[in-house]
């Protein structure tokens, strides 16, 4: 793949160039020896990397995605979920409430340790969505443990110290109150509804978290989520440095047509952290998509991770 520069910022050539490398089978040179651990975001499970890890896999890279506490095999479900009719969905307090992104990055560590353990040479972090704020404060804690980090699409805060804090800002873009169920203040949570049967709500879910997917895979998706995000999340102060998470090699995937974490705010992310680490900006990959390329374009997006 071409690299130039842009600025102080390295920005990489096109996805599609290292996708066809993928494809052709041919191997990223020293790929076996690097570990990919990809991380989701908010209401999703490894799951979603599914398709993503396959092509890395073929492609002769190694991968594996992780499951956080709250999702896959360890998700909780509030009660009224999946009760017939749904009552009390609005009001019910979330199982998962207490979730904290110490626990979240813990669970990532210990991942990384065994990988360590079995003597791999190299891991690349890769996180999307809210799943940024997981991978920062997993870096954070222990940054030997990872030699690079991709964040797709990702929070990524460092000036102003938690993810809502950026998301409150007015690059952030609007926010969908429409999509939410219940105060997130009284259920602990920020709520959604795969399971509605409430076609406008769906066509909405649709629009805004995976507007370039057709309905079938959007549905098949959209059955894989949980309903509940936990407020503390977002709220937490990451406390990234520049000596410990700022020392690691980073690149930023920005997804271009993005109405969850907006490319505006995107860029300010990108422009804060570089501030922290002068010495050591993001490297910039665009991919045309809305807020789920794993979804929409699961091997442009190996390749540009793979790269």
């Amino acid at each position: 793949m071409g690299i130039g520069k842009v600025g102080r910022r390295t920005v990489l050539g096109s996805a599609l160039a290292s996708a066809g490398a993928l494809a052709a089978g041919r191997l990223v040179p020293g790929a076996r020896e690097t570990v990919f651990v990809l991380v989701h975001g908010a209401w999703n499970s490894g799951a979603a990397w599914t398709e993503v890890v396959t092509e890395l896999e073929s492609g002769g890279c190694r991968a594996l995605a992780v499951d956080l506490p709250g999702a896959g095999p360890h998700a909780r479900f509030p009660t009224s979920y999946l009760r017939e009719g749904q009552a009390g969905l609005d009001t019910e307090v979330s199982p998962l409430r207490d979730l904290t992104v110490e626990e979240t990055a813990d669970a990532v560590l210990a991942v990384l340790r065994r990988i360590r353990s079995h003597g791999c040479r190299r891991i690349v972090v890769v996180a999307h969505s809210l799943g940024g704020i997981t991978a920062t404060r997993a870096a954070e804690k222990a940054p030997h443990l990872i030699d690079e980090l991709v964040y797709v699409a990702a929070l990524v805060p460092t000036r102003l110290g938690s993810a809502a804090a950026y998301l409150r800002l007015p690059e952030a873009g609007p926010r969908y109150p429409d999509l939410y169920i219940g105060d997130p203040t009284a259920i602990g949570a920020t709520r959604l509804n795969p399971r509605s049967t409430d076609e406008r709500y769906r066509a909405r879910l649709h629009e805004v978290f995976y507007g370039d997917v057709d309905e079938h895979r959007f549905l098949a998706y959209a059955t894989s989520l949980v309903p509940d995000n936990p407020t503390g999340m977002a709220t937490a102060v990451v406390a990234a440095t520049a000596q410990r998470w700022g020392a690691i090699p980073r690149t930023y995937v920005q997804t271009e047509r993005d109405r969850v974490v907006s490319p505006a705010l995107q860029r300010m992310m990108i422009d804060d952290a570089d501030r922290l680490t002068p010495g050591n900006s993001f490297r910039v990959a665009r991919i045309d998509t809305s807020h789920s390329p794993f979804a929409s374009r699961p091997r442009e997006l190996a390749g540009l991770i793979a790269r």
